[in-house]
């Protein structure tokens, strides 16, 4: 396949992926259907103020290093679920 049929094949699939884009995007929810349940475990931490006041800290501040590392520990998920 020459270069002609590569773009005629790269047309049409971005046509297909843009015609289902438009599908989903269009077609309403079934009556009745039941909305995405989000667990705690998923939900961010509650973390007020702390770290928009912690960004212009200059000096080791307890609370900011662990809402820090409550952050970085929901990010990547690491470590176990605080309870």
């Amino acid at each position: 396949m020459g270069r002609a049929g590569g773009l005629v094949m790269g047309a049409i699939v971005l046509g297909l992926a843009l015609a289902l884009a438009l599908v989903a995007a269009l077609d309403p929810p079934k009556p009745g259907a039941s909305a995405l349940q989000i667990s705690g475990a998923d939900a961010p931490p509650d973390e007020g103020d702390t770290p928009r006041r912690c960004r212009s800290v200059t000096e080791a501040d307890p609370e900011c290093e662990a809402a820090w590392e409550a952050k970085r520990r929901h990010f990547f998920r690491s470590g176990k679920p605080e309870q």
